[in-house]
């Protein structure tokens, strides 16, 4: 395992990566992370059906208790309803003294119950979704400054090759054709345009993979008209660039930073935003319950019902894709290294030691450059050297070399300022943080952001599932709303006028005093008929 300076695996990511492996057979496997093999695939495949076990015995416990409602209270029902219809009549319509009214606040208090673990849950979900969206811009902040680094190379040597180009075919042409006739001059220019050819050479088999949104070297190396014509491109900060077209293949060759983290950009803002959306659903259907509850609403509680089984399969769902996502993550982080150097996607195009250099950047290793810089350095002294000695010596004896000597000249500044920052930026330190700052938004706070929101989907499962089990019980044992009049009792408004000790409150003065007369005088009728009985 190839140590990363500065990045060291957590202990989250030490205990997911050492839970045990098995496949579709039950076999032991290893935990090396390679996603493009199927025996690797199958380990996850079988983690995530533990949630589908749990959702499983989650239905069976539902549909349990279910059919305890249904049937037994059903049975219970029809033989003691003398015996309810007593207590009921003791505890009043609404009390909770009876043996029912007990039933309805023990069911009312497991809903409460499980209506405040999903809360908690919920609290979790939001700042695990944060700590994710965290990491992944990390993530993604790195890889773009990674991108920008490999761009400002290539844009550099693109840059110093051109320039060279452009002084061979022009200023370095006239001047030998002005020096054919004196031959140590004539030398001195074949000389320096040799070097220049050197260095061209030397800087076009410099390769650290292409960034994206960046020509090629070797197509603007090989075809000089076009290098010549095509004028330099700055590369701008990742802050201020556009984001590069996604290509169409599943993944470029070799591997760009760039088009990796604008797809990660675009998957992180459909995660982000559906487990909003989820944690949303979650925190309405508990508010409803807890309304319906209080209100004792029973059609809205079955409203709530049907959404709760929606909330549930979504939790055990999740549950599932945040644990293959945890252990793949987890064995990534635990030795990336490897993973980087063995993947045909990153070393393609660039070598296992140029690799190796940027992702240990250890002091003792010398970068794999450093032969190239030299000579190429050396090529540029040697090149300064002649042009100092042509001015020296040749403009005074031909004065019209002048002209194509500063521009030789101009070009060879350039491109030495150009050299020194190509130097600078070829240096293991800058594309080394890069990478330990993009390990860090992925194995620190995105791995800790997904142990929360499996943390989340765990309780908000096993917290739907108890309000499942709760909730029929609830809205069933709910009293039967009676017709209650504007005075608050039961049926007023259907007794007849000669039965009412009162009259109806909206009674004018003059009808309540017709309704007392009415009531002093007995009604002969309504006697005979109550002494018939």
């Amino acid at each position: 395992m190839a140590t990363v300076p500065g990045y060291s695996p957590s202990l989250w990511v030490r205990l997911c990566h050492a839970l045990p492996r098995l496949d579709l057979t039950l076999q032991s496997r290893d935990n090396v992370f390679t996603p493009d093999s199927w025996e690797y695939q199958q380990t996850l495949l079988v983690l995530s059906s533990l949630s589908a076990i749990a959702l499983v015995l989650s239905l069976l416990v539902v549909l349990s208790f279910l059919i305890h409602y249904c049937c037994c209270h059903r049975g219970d029902s029809s033989s003691g309803s003398e015996e309810e219809e007593e207590e009921d009549d003791t505890s009043g319509a609404h009390g909770y003294s009876g043996k029912k009214g007990r039933g309805i606040c023990c069911v009312t208090w497991v809903s409460v119950a499980a209506v405040t673990i999903c809360c908690v849950a919920i609290g979790i979900g939001f700042y695990g979704n944060s700590e994710a969206n965290d990491g992944m811009y990390q993530l993604t902040s790195s890889l773009l400054t990674a991108n920008y680094t490999l761009a400002s190379v290539n844009h550099l040597v693109l840059d110093t090759v051109t320039g060279l180009q452009l002084s061979i075919t022009g200023p370095l042409t006239t001047m030998e054709e002005l020096f054919s006739s004196s031959m140590p001059f004539l030398v001195s220019t074949r000389t320096c345009r040799r070097l220049s050819e050197t260095v061209v050479a030397l800087l076009s088999s410099l390769t650290l993979g292409r960034p994206s949104g960046v020509p090629s070297l070797n197509n603007g190396a090989g075809n000089s008209s076009s290098a010549i014509a095509s004028p330099p491109v700055t590369p701008v900060p990742p802050s201020l660039s556009p984001p590069a077209p996604l290509p169409t293949s599943p993944l470029p060759g070799p591997f760009s930073p760039g088009w990796a983290a604008n797809t990660l950009m675009v998957n992180e803002d459909y995660r982000w935003l559906s487990y909003v959306l989820l944690l949303l659903l979650d925190l309405v259907v508990c508010l409803f319950i807890l309304l319906g509850l209080a209100k004792q609403a029973r059609w809205l509680l079955i409203l709530m019902t049907v959404l709760a089984w929606l909330a549930l399969f979504l939790s055990w769902g999740s549950l599932g894709l945040e644990t293959a996502t945890v252990v793949a993550v987890s064995d990534f982080c635990s030795d990336p290294n490897t993973f980087v150097l063995n993947s045909t996607h990153f070393n393609s195009g660039t070598s296992s030691e140029i690799l190796d250099y940027y992702l240990t950047c250890n002091r003792r290793m010398n970068s794999p450059f450093q032969q190239l810089l030299t000579q190429s350095q050396r090529a540029l002294s040697s090149i300064h050297t002649h042009l100092s000695s042509l001015e020296r010596e040749a403009l005074p004896q031909i004065p019209k070399a002048e002209r194509p000597l500063r521009e030789v000249q101009e070009i060879l500044n350039a491109t030495e300022g150009n050299f020194h920052q190509l130097v600078a930026l070829l240096n293991c330190r800058g594309l080394n943080k890069d990478y330990v700052d993009s390990l860090k938004g992925l194995c620190y706070d995105g791995m800790e952001g997904l142990l929360y929101l499996s943390l989340y989907s765990f309780l908000s499962a096993l917290a739907f599932t108890a309000i499942l089990c709760s909730l029929p019980g609830a809205w069933r044992s709910f009293p039967r709303t009676p017709n209650v009049s504007s005075n608050g009792n039961p049926g007023y408004e259907s007794l007849p006028l000669i039965d009412r000790q009162t009259p109806p409150p909206s009674y004018s003065p003059s009808m309540m005093t017709a309704y007392g007369g009415s009531q002093s005088t007995p009604n002969p009728a309504h006697s005979s008929n109550l002494y018939s009985h």
